[in-house]
């Protein structure tokens, strides 16, 4: 099952953001390598800024897309001011469907 993890970053902590980037990329880059992940990208404010994420995982179950989660680099460091993870079921523009 597919499960979208949505984070808000906390407010005055773009550096954070920038300085685990490396890291956070690293991790999906895992991630994404063993068949887990199926998109992600930064949520942008107005003015173009990174201000939160939302990175889409293959997981059997909430509890796996939680751990997930919770072992991002980002969440590690503590950018994340909120962390909501849902079900989601991938109708259109399925890849394996085009």
């Amino acid at each position: 099952m597919i499960f979208v993890i949505l984070c808000r970053d906390k407010p005055g902590h773009l550096q954070v953001r920038m300085d685990t980037r490396p890291e956070h990329v690293a991790y999906l880059d895992t991630l994404n390598a063993e068949g887990k992940l199926k998109f992600a990208g930064p949520f942008l404010d107005e003015e173009g800024t990174p201000c939160g994420s939302m990175v889409a995982v293959e997981a059997a179950t909430k509890a796996d897309a939680e751990a997930l989660a919770r072992s991002d680099p980002y969440a590690l460091a503590g950018l994340f001011e909120s962390v909501e993870i849902r079900p989601w079921n991938w109708v259109f523009n399925k890849p394996e469907n085009a």
